[in-house]
């Protein structure tokens, strides 16, 4: 019998795509992030990795260990998060927005270790951190010449470029290096509507989407030509394909495609094990918590909360956002533990920069520089690190910084993720000693 040429072989039929144009077009998650996600990068060279391995091991990459970066957007107001209460300095500087010394419901939460240091009342579950040993403080970080522009600081945060953008971001770069330049699937997953510059690299890019709900394969939605390949590949699993062909292509990436997007909607969809808080950031962590439960090979999760830009107003709203960054991480931190994962995470909260010492007329604080970070898990090392910064020794009107944000960086990427942190740093850093022991 001939082959009857009004019936197209799917095996030869031409995609209306080039592999270049579909890795850009044809290939997109229905999410509001225009992010192209790794496994859809890595399907153009390598075969879909099975269900029950979605990361393949790769040397030098210890995939047991999770670093969670929070990023807290806006400019965190460092000197009402970590309170110098035994200093006069402050108490003049802030005469309606200081936080009482400790005594009182509404006063500083002391921390113990410490000569006039306290954690604002709205941070009370990070207290309790504090006091179990989960949670370090890293005091006045910045770095040199600081930016006092919301775009151009977080930039030097996100790249550790203080010269500019640079090659992409610090985990990106990290990924770089630590995948020889072969991005793996959910190795890297953002928490938004688009990737932050952070996780950007040459080769890399994170999964990125808003929520679990709208995170699925909608290459079929683009072209009828599409939709059918893709109803094929989902009915059979695999197709009779030329290794190379763009057939091929096209059935290595829809069944990555759905394996990811399937896999990571059905670890969100299970009950937690202890309670979340009502919020934004509780309801990402939540999300993080349920793929760190599920056994994704994910090694950086990042999460965003926005709204510390508080020029006026600030006594309300900056205690309510810390309320909220207080019990989300405190539920965070019960939830890993009830999975029995605590040992496996660190969570890494920043902001791009802290606030003047003085209030202004508005009721609120204006732009600063140096700020603290939090660090939260059973593997670091706990306490307050490093010396509050002079109230009076000022760069105009702001807090000089002591720790360099890069030796942080340098202390992760080496003692935690245990990856040469030089080729991702572009340059040598003291790594801030982070970890117990």
């Amino acid at each position: 019998m001939g082959h009857d040429d009004s019936t197209p072989d799917p095996r030869r039929e031409p995609l209306p795509y080039s592999r270049r144009r579909f890795v850009r077009q044809g290939v997109a998650l229905a999410s509001m992030s225009a992010t192209v996600p790794w496994f859809v990068q890595r399907s153009a060279d390598a075969a879909m990795l099975p269900e029950d391995s979605l990361v393949s091991a790769r040397p030098g990459i210890d995939e047991d260990r999770v670093l969670v970066v929070v990023q807290l957007g806006g400019g965190n107001d460092g000197l009402n998060t970590v309170v110098p209460f035994g200093a006069d300095e402050y108490y003049r500087a802030r005469p309606r927005l200081a936080i009482p010394a400790p005594g009182g419901a509404d006063g500083a939460l002391p921390l113990s270790g410490t000569d006039g240091l306290g954690l604002n009342p709205a941070l009370a579950p990070l207290h309790e951190l504090h006091e179990r040993g989960e949670l370090s403080i890293l005091q006045g970080v910045g770095y040199p010449n600081p930016n006092r522009s919301h775009f151009a600081s977080m930039d030097i945060w996100h790249t550790a470029r203080t010269e500019g953008h640079g090659r992409g971001g610090w985990l990106g770069r990290y990924f770089d290096n630590a995948c020889s330049g072969r991005p793996e699937p959910e190795a890297g997953v953002a928490i938004g509507r688009e990737a932050p510059l952070a996780m950007l690299g040459e080769h890399a890019s994170p999964v990125t989407f808003e929520t679990e709900e709208l995170f699925r394969w909608a290459g079929e939605d683009l072209h009828p030509l599409l939709a059918k390949r893709y109803q094929q590949v989902s009915r059979a699993g695999a197709l009779e394909t030329d290794g190379d062909s763009q057939l091929a292509f096209l059935t290595r990436t829809a069944l990555d495609a759905q394996v990811s997007s399937d896999r990571i909607r059905a670890a969100v969809g299970r009950d937690p094990l202890v309670r979340y808080p009502q919020g934004n950031l509780a309801r990402q962590l939540q999300v993080v918590g349920a793929m760190i439960r599920d056994g994704l090979k994910t090694r950086v999760y990042y999460v965003t909360l926005g709204g510390f830009d508080t020029h006026a107003g600030q006594e309300r709203s900056h205690a309510n956002l810390l309320r909220q960054v207080g019990q989300s991480l405190q539920a965070f931190q019960r939830d890993l533990a009830a999975q029995g994962n605590q040992d496996r995470v660190v969570t890494m909260v920043f902001s791009e920069f802290g606030r003047r010492v003085a209030q202004n007329a508005s009721g609120g604080t204006d732009h600063g520089a140096a700020a603290p970070m939090f660090l939260m898990g059973t593997r670091i090392r706990p306490g307050v690190i490093g010396n509050h910064p002079s109230l009076t020794d000022l760069d105009r009107g702001d807090l000089k910084y002591g720790i360099d944000f890069r030796s942080v960086y340098a202390g992760l990427l080496g003692d935690w993720l245990q990856s040469d942190p030089d080729p991702v740093l572009g340059g040598t850093f003291r790594r801030a000693r982070l970890l117990r022991g």
